[in-house]
């Protein structure tokens, strides 16, 4: 017997278009976007299917939009596939919000609310900080802490994400980040990648983000999880609500180690992974982290079925 792990993709994974397929062909897909409609108050499906790019990409839309989207994908494919259930789920960064959805954490109302002020105060943070990220693609993690350690005379600079065993984030102040990356490219790194984003994302320049996001989760409704999670601030396996309540505003600020969470989920016997949402970042990160492992992507009616179809026949 297979033993799975449903995973959902972060900002960065949205595109203008995502979940129409799965509006035309699904009829609880369909149930989700008007309901994420009218709990939003904006028309997020729009947003979706239509952008444009610019607006779509918003963190004030992005955030909503990808997280209605993969829980879109996972409804469909619930309804088709409702013996194949997940051992663990974990999400990345904000996909985790699809993770505690999926347990059973918070329901789709207070799943949106809660990702709705999350985005409104990162976007904010934003407005009074002056932040970077950087891919750093090829390098370790010896050469990464140095370059750390010897650019932070410049300003803040810290790791947001261990992605994969090649794959590292870096993330704050502009100059601070810059001097780091010259540092890594000079010792050897096959590539640093400047990001397109407007701030410094999982560092200390989100601090007032993560504080007013303390007080918002202080009256959230949450549930202890049916389905355990591996959460992102410290890939540990998490199942009480007010550890989720305590984890949620830390993971604004902090690392988020995606690497160590999936490897937690293979060490405890997972050996298929289904990611649901736009794109395929996480089966691309998934095939650096441990190629033996098989992840499948479900985001549209031909995957749902593909999956099903090939999946339903061992389970």
């Amino acid at each position: 017997m297979k033993k799975f792990a449903f995973i959902f993709p972060g900002q960065g994974s949205q595109s203008t278009g995502m979940g129409l397929d799965l509006y035309n062909n699904f009829d609880i897909a369909k149930e989700i976007y008007q309901k994420a409609d009218d709990i939003l108050d904006k028309k997020i499906s729009k947003i979706c299917f239509e952008g444009p790019d610019e607006i779509l990409k918003q963190t004030i839309n992005s955030q909503s939009a990808i997280v209605t989207t993969s829980i879109a994908a996972y409804e469909a494919f619930k309804r088709e596939c409702p013996d194949i259930t997940p051992d663990f789920v974990l999400g990345h960064s904000l996909g985790e919000y699809c993770a505690m959805y999926t347990a059973k954490v918070m329901d789709l109302k207070t799943t949106l609310q809660a990702i709705q002020k999350r985005s409104e105060l990162m976007d904010a943070a934003t407005r009074t900080t002056s932040g970077t990220m950087a891919a750093i693609l090829g390098s370790n993690i010896e050469i990464i802490n140095s370059a750390i350690s010897e650019a932070s005379s410049l300003g803040l600079v810290q790791i947001a994400n261990y992605n994969d065993p090649t794959q590292i984030v870096i993330t704050g102040e502009i100059k601070a980040v810059q001097k780091a990356s010259e540092i890594i490219k000079e010792k050897g790194a096959k590539k640093v990648v400047p990001l397109a984003v407007s701030g410094g994302f999982h560092s200390k320049l989100m601090n007032s983000a993560k504080e007013g996001f303390e007080i918002f989760v202080k009256n959230l409704n949450l549930s202890d999880a049916i389905i355990p999670v591996i959460t992102n601030v410290d890939a540990k396996i998490t199942t009480k609500a007010e550890d989720f309540r305590e984890k949620m505003p830390h993971q604004i600020n902090s690392s988020v180690m995606w690497l160590q969470s999936i490897q937690k989920a293979i060490e405890n016997g997972v050996d298929t992974f289904i990611e649901f949402g736009n794109g395929r970042v996480l089966a691309g990160l998934n095939r650096k982290i441990c190629p033996e492992i098989k992840t499948y992507n479900v985001s549209d009616f031909a995957s749902v079925e593909a999956v099903k179809n090939e999946l339903m026949i061992g389970v």
